[in-house]
C-alpha cells in the first residue's frame, strides 16, 4: 500500500523542533520518501495532514500486557482464557492510543507476539520477556508473610507476571527456560517493590553472583537483562553485574546516575504508575504499608529525571500500569514535560526506545525505516495534552505500512 501525507508538521524522533509543510510517502512497509516539497507518482491514499502533526509510531518500553487485575495476587489465580480475552483488548487500545509497539516486562510471552504477527490480534509489536524472574520473598512473591505453600506461584502456565527462583543453578535453568520459550530479554526484579507484601523498598534482590548467572545466559543467547530496581543502591547492584535496562530508577543519585552513563545501561523511568496508585489507592484495596511505599517512589519521580537528564543517561518511555489503569498510558507525557524538554520526551518514546529495544529501524522518520506512523490532530511540541487521555487527538495509525486506526 502507497500512503502519501501532504503539508504536515513533521516530528522525526531525533529533532529538536517539527518541520512545517512536510511531505511523507509510504510504501511497502517503509517510509519511501521525505521532502519539503510535494511528491510526485501515485498512492493509493492521500492524506491532507494541514495543521497536524506526523511522528513515528510510540513504543512503550515498560508495559505488563497480561494485568487484567492491579491486584496482582488476585491475578496468579484468574482463569487463563479470562486473561486472553482481556489482553486481547488491551493491546488493541494501546494501538488506538498511538502505541505500535511495546516492550512487555513480566506476563506477556511469545504467544502473543506470534498472534500480533500473525494478524490474529489488532496489537502493537511486541517484544517480551515471558515471566520476571524474582527470589523467594521478593517480588514476584504474592504469598505474604503467612502462606508457606509455593502452589501456582511456580507453574508457568498461569497467569501471573513472574516465577520464584533461588541459587545459580535455578536461575541459569529459569533465565534459560524462559529463552527457550521465545523471551526476546530476560526480567529480573532485583529490589522490593510497591506491590508486594513482603520486601521493603530498600531491599536488595538477588545475589552479584546471581545476577550475573543470568546475564551471562542472556549474553550467551545476544540478548539482554532488565531490572526491577528503586534505590540507588539497587540500580548499582544491577548495573555493574552487567543489567543494560534499569527500570523505574525513582530512587537514584547523581554518582550511580555517572555508572548508568559510563557502562551505556538504559534507564526506564513509570511516574504515572504510582500517580495512578495513589489515586485509586482506596478503590483497588491498597494497605497501608504499600501506599507509604508508593508515596515514597511517587515523591522522587520527578527529581529522578532530572538527575538521569543532568547525566546524560538515555531514558527510555515507559508506564508499568496495571488493569483499568491502562487507559492513562499517554499520561507520562504530561508528567515527563513538567521537567524535560518536550522534544526529549517524545524522543523517549520514539527513537531511544527503539534502540533500547534494539530496533533501531522503528521510531524514526526516514528513508528506509519501518513505516510506524501516527497523525496527531495539533502538535504535541507545543501542547503536549494533544497526547493524553485515550487517544483522541491520534487521528491515523499506520503501522508497518498499513493504517490500523483512522477516522
Amino acid at each position: 500500500m502507497r500512503i502519501r501525507f501532504e503539508n504536515c508538521n513533521l516530528f522525526d524522533g531525533v529533532s529538536a523542533e517539527a518541520r512545517s509543510g512536510m511531505h511523507v510517502l509510504v510504501a511497502d512497509g517503509q517510509i519511501a520518501e521525505v521532502s519539503d516539497s510535494a511528491l510526485s507518482g501515485t498512492a493509493d491514499l492521500t492524506i491532507d495532514a494541514t495543521g497536524k502533526t506526523l511522528m513515528p509510531g510510540l513504543i512503550d518500553a515498560h508495559v505488563h500486557i497480561t494485568a487484567a487485575s492491579p491486584d496482582l495476587a488476585t491475578l496468579e489465580s484468574m482463569p487463563v482464557s479470562y486473561v486472553s480475552h482481556w489482553t486481547a483488548r488491551n493491546l488493541g487500545q494501546m494501538l488506538d492510543r498511538g502505541f505500535t509497539t511495546v516492550r512487555d516486562v513480566g506476563g506477556g510471552d511469545a504467544g502473543h507476539r506470534r498472534a500480533q504477527e500473525e494478524g490474529m490480534i489488532r496489537a502493537p509489536r511486541l517484544s517480551v520477556s515471558g515471566k520476571a524472574l524474582g527470589q523467594t520473598g521478593g517480588h514476584t512473591d504474592f504469598r505474604g508473610t503467612s502462606r508457606t505453600d509455593i502452589g501456582d506461584l511456580q507453574r508457568r502456565h498461569t497467569p501471573g507476571l513472574g516465577r520464584i527462583v533461588d541459587g545459580i543453578p535455578a536461575c541459569l535453568a529459569a533465565a534459560r527456560d524462559e529463552l527457550r520459550l521465545g523471551a526476546d530479554f530476560i526480567k529480573i526484579m532485583a529490589n522490593g517493590g510497591v506491590a508486594t507484601p513482603a520486601d521493603p523498598i530498600d531491599w536488595i534482590q538477588f545475589t552479584p553472583e546471581e545476577i550475573r548467572a543470568i546475564v551471562t545466559v542472556a549474553e550467551a543467547s545476544c540478548t539482554y537483562v532488565a531490572a526491577h530496581t528503586y534505590t540507588a543502591k539497587a540500580i548499582e547492584h544491577a548495573a555493574v553485574n552487567g543489567v543494560r535496562t534499569l527500570e523505574h530508577c525513582n530512587l537514584i543519585d547523581d554518582r550511580v546516575a555517572a555508572i548508568l552513563r559510563d557502562r551505556g545501561c538504559f534507564a526506564v523511568p513509570t511516574l504515572v504508575i504510582y500517580d495512578c496508585l495513589d489515586r485509586h489507592a482506596d478503590a483497588i484495596g491498597l494497605g497501608a504499608e504499600n501506599r507509604a511505599k508508593n508515596r515514597l517512589v511517587r515523591d522522587a519521580g520527578l527529581a529522578s529525571l532530572e538527575i538521569l537528564a543532568r547525566a546524560g543517561v538515555p531514558m527510555g518511555y515507559g508506564t508499568d500500569l496495571l488493569g483499568w489503569m491502562h487507559e492513562d498510558q499517554l499520561a507520562e507525557f504530561a508528567l515527563r514535560a513538567q521537567v524535560l524538554p518536550v522534544a526529549d520526551v517524545l524522543k523517549s518514546a520514539t527513537s531511544i526506545n527503539a534502540k533500547l529495544i534494539r530496533r533501531e529501524d522503528l521510531g524514526i522518520v526516514a528513508p528506509e525505516k519501518t513505516a510506524d506512523l501516527i497523525l496527531i490532530d495539533g502538535d504535541p511540541l507545543s501542547d503536549i495534552s494533544v497526547l493524553s487521555g485515550r487517544g483522541e487527538r491520534v487521528e491515523t495509525v499506520v503501522q508497518a505500512g498499513q493504517i490500523v486506526k483512522s477516522p
